[in-house]
C-alpha cells in the first residue's frame, strides 16, 4: 500500500512505507545508473530506518554538531542505503567555510545521479562532497577502523571537555559492517583494541547476510563470530530478522545500557531481501536487478511497478517528525547547556571552536627546539621527537602514538600531563596501538575527523600496511599525521625486509598526501611547522634512525626553505653553477660534503635541499627556476631510495644516484660503500655529468 493510493497510513504501515522507499529509491538509482549495488540496502534498510528514526542522536540540520552520534557505514558498497537516509533526513549541505546552509546534502537530482560524474552521490561514500558522511568508505575493514578512532575521540572528548553538570561530550558510534570488514585483517586489529580499551560507545551492526561477490559466504567463511567477539571482549547479541524492528530495538538499548565494553549486533539480513523470485540475485554480485526483477520486486512490496524514484506522500513527514523533530530537540538542549559552559569555561569552549575549524592555538609555535651547528648531528627521529612534544604542549588536542614502537620511533608524548589513553584513563594522549600497523592508520583518520590532530608511526618499510588508510586519508582532504622512521638502508643489519627501497616513490605518487623527507635536526623543525598548519592534506613525516649532521646555517641557507619544498642550501659564489646537486634526508649532508670538495677543485656546485616535492610543486615558475635553472642541465640527485621520479629534477643529462636493488644486511658503512653512497662517487658522478660522459 502506498500513499499515492490516497489512504491514510500510520504506525507500523508508515515505518513499512518508509522502508520500502528507501529500499525502492536503491533499486531505481542503481538501475537507472546501470551500475551498482542494490542488494545490501534492500536487506539493510529496516535497520538503518529504524536506528535513525528512533535511536541516532543527530540532527539533520546541523551534521556539524559535536555531540551527534556517527553513523559509518564501513561496508560502503551499500552506498545508496546511506545516501537514501541523507536525502529523506533532510541532511543539510555544509559549505566550503564549514557554515551549514539550507541546500539539501542529498537531493533527488543527486540520487538520480548516482554513480555519475560530478554528483554527490559516487560509487561509494566520500565525505569531503557529501555532508552527512562521516568518513569516506569502500575498502573493506577501513570504516570500521575508523569508528574505532571516532570512539576513541569521543572518550578523549568527554574526559577532557566535560565538566561536572556539563556533559558536553557523550556521544555514540554506529557502524554497519559486512562480512567482507570482518574478514579483512584491519577488522579483526580494529575490533581486539576496542575490546582491550572497553569502548562501550562503540556498535558494530553486522550484516550477515550469507553471501559474498563470490558467491555463498560459506565458500570462504565459516567460523563462529559471535564467539570469536566475545574473547575480544565484546558484548554480542543476535537479531534473527532484520525486518523484526523490536528486535532491533531491543539490541540497540542493550547496547546503550552496556557500560563496560563494545557492542556487535549480528543482523540475520537478506541480500535482495523481499524478491521471491531470486534469492541470490544480480543485487548480489554488485549488478542492477534488471527492469523484470525490479517491477517484480517493487510488486512484492506493494508499489507501484512501474513508478521510479518514488517517495509517497508522509514519508517525508515522517522523518521529520522522528529523527528531524527529535534531532533538533536534543540539539536545542545540548546547544543551550553549552551557552552556559562557554561563560563558565571560555578557554574550553574556545578551544573546542579552533579544534572545529582546524585552528592552531595563539602561540602553537612558541618554544620549539632550535639545532645548532654539529658534524655529529642528531637523527631525525630524535629532533623529531622534541619538536612533536614541544608542539603537543601548545597545541592541547595533539594525541597519538605508535604501533608497538613509540621507543624506537621517539614518538611518546613525555611532557607533565600528557597521560596514556587506557580503559582507566581516557584524558591521556599516548595511544597505544600495539603490533596493529594497519588500524593504527584508519584510526588516525577516524581521529582526525572528530577534530583531533592525531599521528601515527612506525617504520617507513611498513608504510605498506597502512597505504590504504594513508590513501583514504589524501582523498578526504584530512590532515592526518604519518611519521615514519628507519627510512632507508640506514637500517643497517636489520637488512632489506627492513629497509626500505621503494616506499618514498610510491607514496610521492599519491595525489594530495605531503611527503616531507627533512635533512637534517632544524629541517625536521621546518616540516613539523608544515605539518601544525596543514588544514586539507595528510602528511608522512621521513625520518632517520642514524645520526646526521646538523648543518651550520650561518655558512649555508635557513632551513625556513622548506616551506618552499626545495631550497638552495649552498650555492656557487656568483649564482651560476655548472652542477646541481639533489638531495633529501640523509643524504643532504653528503651533497654538501660532495659540494666542498667540488670547490676545492674548482667546480662551481649548487646544493639544492628536496626535502617535499609536493610542496615543491606548488611554487611558482619563478621561484623554481630560481632553484633549478633550466641552462644548467648538469645535475646529480643523491637519495637512498628508488630513483623512479627524479627524471623531472635531474632531465635526460642528468645522473640518479639511488637504490636499483633491496637492500642487504650490513653495517651501514659497508652498505654506503658498497651502494655508492660516498662523497667520492657524488663528486664522480658531477665531473661526468658537467662533462657530458
Amino acid at each position: 500500500m502506498v500513499a499515492s493510493e490516497q489512504v491514510l497510513v500510520t504506525g507500523k504501515q508508515l515505518d513499512t512505507l518508509s522502508i520500502n522507499t528507501i529500499r525502492t529509491l536503491a533499486i531505481d538509482a542503481v538501475q537507472q545508473a546501470n551500475s551498482g549495488h542494490p542488494g545490501a540496502p534492500m536487506g539493510l534498510a529496516p535497520v538503518a530506518y529504524w536506528l535513525w528514526q528512533e535511536f541516532l542522536r543527530y540532527d539533520p540540520a546541523d551534521p556539524t554538531w559535536i555531540d551527534r552520534d556517527r553513523f559509518v557505514l564501513s561496508n560502503g558498497h551499500a552506498s545508496m542505503l546511506l545516501y537514501a537516509m541523507l536525502y529523506l533526513a533532510e541532511v543539510r549541505q555544509v559549505d566550503a567555510h564549514g557554515q551549514v546552509t539550507t541546500e539539501l546534502a542529498v537531493p533527488m537530482e543527486e540520487i538520480k545521479r548516482f554513480r555519475q560524474l560530478g554528483s554527490r552521490t559516487p560509487g561509494h561514500p566520500e565525505s569531503h562532497l557529501t555532508s552527512g558522511i562521516e568518513t569516506t568508505t569502500g575498502p573493506l575493514g577501513q570504516g570500521v577502523g575508523n569508528s574505532l578512532g571516532m570512539a576513541i575521540a569521543g572518550k578523549w572528548q568527554a574526559a577532557n571537555f566535560n565538566r561536572p553538570g556539563f556533559e558536553i561530550f557523550n556521544y555514540n558510534v554506529y557502524a554497519l559492517c559486512s562480512d567482507g570488514d570482518l574478514m579483512e585483517g584491519i577488522g579483526g586489529e580494529a575490533a581486539s583494541l576496542a575490546g582491550h580499551l572497553k569502548l562501550d560507545n562503540l556498535c558494530w551492526i553486522y550484516d550477515h547476510n550469507h553471501i559474498t561477490l563470490d558467491g555463498p559466504a560459506a565458500w570462504s567463511f565459516s567460523e563462529d563470530v559471535a564467539t570469536r567477539f566475545v574473547g575480544y571482549g565484546w558484548n554480542v547479541t543476535r537479531v534473527v530478522d532484520a525486518n523484526d524492528l523490536e528486535m532491533l530495538a531491543r539490541s540497540f538499548e542493550v547496547f546503550r545500557k552496556t557500560t563496560d565494553r563494545p557492542t556487535l549486533i549480528i543482523v540475520d539480513s537478506h541480500i535482495g531481501y523481499g524478491s521471491p523470485h531470486k534469492q541470490d540475485t544480480n543485487a548480489a554480485h554488485g549488478e542492477p536487478l534488471g527492469e523484470e526483477e525490479v517491477r517484480l520486486t517493487k510488486k512484492f512490496y506493494g508499489w507501484p511497478e512501474d513508478a521510479k524514484f518514488l517517495v509517497p506522500e508522509g514519508v517525508r513527514e515522517n522523518f521529520r517528525e522522528g529523527i528531524g523533530q527529535r534531532g533538533r530537540d536534543l540539539h536545542a538542549q545540548w546547544s543551550k547547556l553549552f551557552e552556559e559552559y562557554s561563560r563558565q569555561y571560555p578557554d574550553l569552549a574556545e578551544r573546542l571552536r579552533r579544534m572545529q575549524h582546524r585552528e592552531l592555538p595563539a602561540g602553537w609555535d612558541k618554544n620549539l627546539p632550535t639545532f645548532p651547528a654539529d658534524a655529529k648531528g642528531v637523527a631525525t627521529r630524535d629532533s623529531g621527537g622534541k619538536v612533536l612534544n614541544a608542539l603537543a604542549q601548545n597545541i592541547p588536542w595533539i594525541m597519538g602514538g605508535s604501533a608497538d614502537l613509540a621507543t624506537s620511533n621517539k614518538t611518546t608524548l613525555k611532557f607533565e600531563g600528557a597521560g596514556e589513553f587506557q580503559a582507566g584513563s581516557p584524558a591521556g594522549r599516548n595511544l597505544h596501538f600495539g603490533v596493529r600497523e594497519h588500524v593504527m592508520g584508519a584510526s588516525v583518520n577516524g581521529l582526525t575527523v572528530s577534530g583531533l590532530r592525531a599521528f601515527g608511526a612506525t617504520f617507513f618499510n611498513f608504510s605498506d600496511y597502512m597505504r590504504a588508510s594513508i590513501r583514504l586519508a589524501a582523498l578526504m582532504e584530512i590532515p592526518s599525521i604519518f611519521v615514519f622512521t628507519h627510512d632507508s638502508i640506514g637500517v643497517g643489519e636489520d637488512g632489506p625486509t627492513h629497509q626500505p627501497i621503494e616506499q618514498l616513490a610510491s607514496l610521492r605518487a599519491m595525489p594530495n598526501l605531503i611527503v616531507l623527507r627533512p635533512g637534517d635536526a632544524n629541517e625536521v623543525v621546518e616540516a613539523w611547522k608544515i605539518i601544525a598548519q596543514s588544514q586539507h592534506s595528510p602528511a608522512a613525516l621521513v625520518l632517520t634512525r642514524q645520526a646526521l649532521p646538523t648543518l651550520d646555517r650561518s655558512k649555508y641557507a635557513s632551513a625556513s626553505g622548506v616551506a618552499k619544498g626545495a631550497y638552495v642550501l649552498a650555492d656557487a659564489p656568483d649564482g651560476k653553477p655548472d652542477v646541481i646537486l639533489l638531495g633529501t634526508g640523509s643524504e643532504l649532508s653528503l651533497c654538501v660534503d660532495a659540494y666542498e670538495k667540488l670547490k676545492a677543485e674548482g667546480i662551481k656546485a649548487r646544493v639544492v635541499s628536496l626535502p617535499s616535492w609536493e610542496i615543491f610543486e606548488r611554487q611558482d615558475a619563478t621561484y623554481k627556476e630560481s632553484v633549478l635553472p633550466a641552462n644548467v642541465t648538469a645535475r646529480v640527485s643523491v637519495e637512498m631510495a628508488s630513483t623512479l621520479g627524479w627524471d623531472r629534477y635531474v632531465g635526460p643529462k642528468g645522473r640518479k644516484i639511488g637504490m636499483l636493488r633491496f637492500g642487504a644486511s650490513a653495517p651501514l658503512k659497508d652498505l654506503l660503500k658498497f651502494f655508492g653512497f660516498t662523497v667520492d662517487n657524488v663528486v664522480a658522478a658531477a665531473r661526468a655529468t658537467i662533462s657530458g660522459k
